[in-house]
């Protein structure tokens, strides 16, 4: 195994987790040097996971060997929602037509872990598997072209997906649409899908936009 290849993956893997995590702030410079320090590698490692997430559309290039984790604007987040509004109704209608018995076991398993973490009020674990859902029902859809369009995405719609507060609320969400999809009932899982759509627009302009 490629020692330096498994240092990328797991700075990368590590950043990532603490930007969609909230850890790391909108706007908070990622040193090279100081990165490398924190992590205990060398600075290559760094500089190629801070390349594979600006890839992912989680991190800005600044000059000088920093970067910041990327602001979302109301209009990155208007185009984030646009394509969303266009490929998970399909996506759900897709699973709900072709799911199989081992597909809907892991999806079963990833929503009893987000009812546990939302339950424990756990936000952190709770918007993971909610995320998780939402690719687990990828999966399930069985389009390959899908699979490929939403592989690029998928970091800055774990992003969005997390922008809530909600967390029982998103999780019996969750719970219907399985249902939906376990039933095989498109139509239902189509409707469900544009529910949940609607829902979490609001809750994003609740965040945005408090009273």
């Amino acid at each position: 195994m490629d020692t330096r290849e498994s240092e990328t993956e797991r700075v990368t893997r590590r950043l990532r987790d603490e930007i969609l995590d909230g850890v790391r702030a909108p706007g908070e410079r990622l040193v090279e040097r100081e990165l490398a320090t924190a992590l205990d590698v060398s600075r290559v490692p760094v500089r190629e996971a801070l390349k594979a997430l600006v890839g992912e559309g989680l991190v800005t290039l600044r000059p000088r060997s920093w970067a910041v984790v990327r602001t979302f604007t109301d209009s990155d987040i208007a185009d984030l929602l646009e394509v969303r509004t266009a490929f998970e109704p399909l996506t759900f209608r897709l699973a709900a037509e072709r799911r199989t018995r081992e597909g809907l076991d892991r999806l079963q398993a990833t929503l009893d872990e987000h009812f546990e973490a939302a339950t424990a009020g756990n936000a952190i674990l709770a918007r993971r598997k909610a995320a998780d859902f939402h690719e687990q029902v990828t999966e399930l859809a069985s389009n390959e072209l899908l699979v490929e369009i939403e592989r690029p995405l998928r970091s800055r719609i774990r992003w969005l997906l997390a922008q809530h507060d909600d967390l029982l609320g998103v999780a019996r969400q969750h719970r219907e649409l399985f249902t939906a999809i376990a039933n095989r009932d498109v139509d239902l899982a189509d409707r469900l899908a544009g529910e949940h759509l609607a829902q979490a627009q609001q809750l994003l302009r609740g965040l945005r936009n408090p009273a």
